[in-house]
């Protein structure tokens, strides 16, 4: 088992991810019981034969939380990328690809060894975002567990989905960002309800394509996400439409472990296009999980 911090800001920071070389003696209870025991958000699930395999093939990969199995999670993809490329011993500088492969699709991650020591920059396809105006059933009640600052947008409110569905929810500042103090009961029960994951509240960009944002997840026993990849690629999907391709997203300040997650969109041949990523460290082995244990 190994720490991956992943979506590091300026090298500091990011978050801190459980990923487990699995080789088939756990079951999901041993799974979920990962992130808990150590500390982590999410747990990542590699089976590959990539030891020294140049160009990695074919990675399955899963992912966990306390809560269970999710179909997708991206800064536990940046945490994979970066944790294989460790194993695979690639240079200073050097680079490759690797497809990693979910139970419902495969797909192309790129990393890359940033200097001498365990440090890495990675990304990857997320897939095809779709995006949707809620329903009025859907904005109201997911809504108000946020306050006041996330329903004074509403107009601006979309829901985004690669894999599950989230909310995206605009607010005027970084400032009424910070000062957000959600209901987490409320906003579980109506994620639970309404089968949202969350909601992915972000400031304006700047005309650099710098934001900040928050991402709240208590149906995945996630209160308050320190670096989400995904949420930001269905965002820099939604804002692409705008002309801005390029985003880099601060998070993680409320939960003083600050993050930066970046992304790109370009026109594709059935949509818009992303690629969203960052940095990682991959910080050293931990104990191994004893299988079967209550």
């Amino acid at each position: 088992m190994t720490i991956v911090r992943a979506c590091l800001r300026d090298g500091a920071g990011g978050s801190p991810t459980a990923v487990v070389e699995d080789h088939g003696a756990l079951n999901d209870a041993d799974r979920r019981r990962v992130a808990v025991e150590q500390g982590t958000s999410h747990a990542v699930f590699l089976r590959a034969p990539h030891r020294g395999v140049p160009g990695l093939p074919g990675v399955g990969i899963r992912f966990f939380t306390a809560e269970g199995e999710l179909p997708a999670c991206g800064h536990g993809t940046v945490a994979a990328l970066a944790f294989l490329a460790s194993r695979a011993g690639t240079g200073a500088g050097s680079g490759h690809r690797v497809t990693l492969r979910t139970s419902a699709r495969a797909f192309d991650g790129w990393v890359r060894r940033d200097g001498a020591g365990a440090h890495f920059s990675a990304s990857f396809d997320p897939g095809p975002v779709c995006l949707r105006t809620p329903t009025t059933a859907e904005l109201g009640p997911a809504l108000a567990p946020l306050g006041a600052a996330a329903e004074a947008a509403a107009a601006q409110v979309r829901v985004a989905g690669v894999g599950r569905e989230r909310l995206l929810v605009p607010v005027a500042s970084r400032a009424a960002l910070a000062a957000l103090d959600p209901d987490l009961d409320g906003l579980r029960d109506v994620c639970d309800r309404l089968g949202l994951l969350g909601a992915y509240v972000y400031s304006p960009p700047e005309p650099t394509g710098d934001l900040a944002a928050r991402m709240f997840a208590p149906s995945i026993g996630v209160p308050e996400d320190i670096a989400n990849a995904n949420s930001t690629a269905c965002l820099s999907a939604h804002l692409a439409r705008r002309g801005i391709t390029r985003i880099a997203v601060d998070m993680g300040d409320a939960v003083d472990s600050p993050a930066t997650i970046t992304a790109t969109a370009r026109p594709g041949p059935s949509g818009v296009r992303v690629r969203v990523g960052g940095d990682a460290v991959v910080d050293g082995l931990r104990p191994a999980l004893q299988a079967g244990r209550s």
